[in-house]
């Protein structure tokens, strides 16, 4: 196909393909091979973002009632870990409409909450429509009245699944046949963005009017330390606070609490809501205006300026007894930037910890967020 690229920074990265976009190729290769009597070497194919792909077709099989083809995944530049595998469609005619399922390979959804119900192949609704338009094309193109079977496998699929969030979130012995615009944008943050969203709703219809937020490893590790009988209704947000705090909102949840280390939560009370290190630092400079505002020494508040971790601040800080009141005054601002994300309409609350300074700081609303959670 001809490449497709994007910048990130001053890098052109190609861009790749989606498994949706590779089960909808095979299966219109396959069904234009049922219809032909013919066998294919290539498809082309109009992604929902409006890019038209040319697709080579792979291990094409044909018999009177059956065709099947293969198409393998590309990620360009996307460290990803379906690039290379082959996603396959087996069709067959059938008296009349469309049905679509998962083979080898092609996970099977076990919870609520997840784009299909339970008990269905994991091949989302956007995968389906492409999937569905696509072989309705060849129908039409070949003046075909009735309708086709179709089954999307991945023979590598069960293991990969392994190295994915598809366990976690409840879909069993395999991957998911998923994409949305049917591009993968390399190091795109919507993928995991998406991935916050499904697990928060599923919690959503799992009954949790509250949804517990975590940042990562550390905060996980916390939680199984102090409250482990939680540990297994988190959902993780890495740096994407902001758009887990919007997911809420927008889901209907009461009330969000966040669990996080201080290197990360610490910006929060800047306003920055994404706290990668490449989108904003403002860790020292937070913590000094932080300071400033509580009276602290300014001795020691230009001591901050030198850390380049935390943990180092905070033993500037705990040492010349000035923690107390300059951790107040951040656990105020972090309250403050989070209520105003969900624009004061639902609780919002934070609990920070220091790896070697342990639980730092709560803020207002951490302790009845807290209660409202362990009694769900």
């Amino acid at each position: 196909m001809e490449e497709l690229y994007i910048y990130r920074g001053a890098k052109k990265l190609r861009c790749g393909y989606t498994t949706g976009t590779c089960a909808a190729a095979a299966s219109k290769a396959a069904a234009e091979m049922l219809l032909s009597g013919k066998k294919v070497s290539s498809t082309e194919l109009v992604t929902p973002s409006g890019n038209r792909l040319t697709l080579s077709i792979e291990a094409p099989e044909l018999s009177e009632d059956h065709a099947s083809c293969s198409v393998i995944k590309k990620s360009g530049d996307d460290p990803d870990v379906t690039d290379g595998i082959m996603v396959c469609a087996d069709i067959y005619r059938t008296a009349g409409g469309i049905e679509i399922t998962g083979g080898e390979g092609v996970g099977t959804v076990t919870k609520p909450g997840l784009d299909q119900p339970v008990g269905e192949s994991a091949i989302n609704s956007v995968p389906r429509r492409m999937i569905t338009e696509a072989v309705r094309e060849m129908a039409e193109l070949y003046e075909y009245s009735g309708g086709f079977r179709i089954i999307i496998s991945v023979p590598q699929g069960r293991e990969l699944a392994r190295k994915t969030f598809n366990p976690r979130m409840g879909i069993v012995g395999g991957i998911s046949i998923i994409g949305t615009t049917g591009i993968v944008e390399p190091m795109s943050s919507r993928a995991l963005v998406e991935t916050i969203r499904t697990e928060a709703n599923m919690r959503k219809a799992a009954g949790y009017r509250y949804l517990l937020l975590t940042v990562g490893n550390f905060s996980e590790d916390f939680i199984k330390l102090r409250a482990g009988e939680l540990s297994e209704r988190t959902v993780t947000c890495s740096n994407f606070i902001g758009e887990a705090l919007d997911i809420g909102l927008s889901l209907g949840f009461e009330g969000i609490l966040l669990i996080g280390h201080m290197g990360k939560l610490v910006k929060l009370g800047s306003g920055i809501m994404n706290t990668h290190s490449t989108y904003a630092d403002g860790r020292m400079e937070t913590l000094m205006a932080c300071g400033v505002l509580a009276g602290a020494d300014n001795r020691v508040l230009s001591q901050l300026a030198g850390c380049a971790v935390t943990d180092a601040a905070l033993d500037i800080l705990y040492s010349s007894g000035e923690a107390e009141k300059v951790l107040a005054v951040l656990a105020e601002r972090i309250g403050y930037y989070m209520s105003a994300r969900v624009r004061g309409e639902i609780l919002t609350g934070a609990v920070v910890f220091s790896e070697k300074h342990g639980l730092t700081l709560k803020t207002g609303s951490a302790d009845k967020l807290i209660e409202l959670i362990s009694e769900e």
